[in-house]
């Protein structure tokens, strides 16, 4: 062969590619206020929750995302909005956690 790479090949190296990258900004945005129910972003009022979780870009492309669904659970003894959240761009799904508390 000449040293010349097939077109699906190319293609699924970039796909490959694309997969990892997006798995690490996935890493890194549980690492971040509200990527995980060890980590949540804390909020004064249940007013600001969904305004919270819609103001975070999408780890995937960077852009809006939008509330599926909003429900309160109890994880590991604390009370936490958990948010169900889609990309209105490219469809990225991910979950956003909000702690609610009281002002000091």
């Amino acid at each position: 062969m000449s040293g010349r790479v097939r077109p699906r090949t190319a293609r699924r190296a970039a796909e490959r590619a694309a997969d990892r990258r997006l798995e690490k900004r996935e890493r890194a945005r549980a690492a971040e206020e509200g990527g995980s129910a060890a980590n949540p972003t804390y909020v004064t009022s249940g007013s600001q929750v969904e305004a919270r979780a819609t103001s975070l870009p999408c780890p995937n492309c960077g852009g809006h995302c939008r509330v599926l669904d909003h429900t309160a659970e109890a994880i590991a003894g604390r009370s936490l909005r958990v948010l169900r959240v889609e990309c209105a761009r490219c469809a990225w799904r991910g979950e956003t956690f909000v702690a609610v508390v009281q002002p000091s």
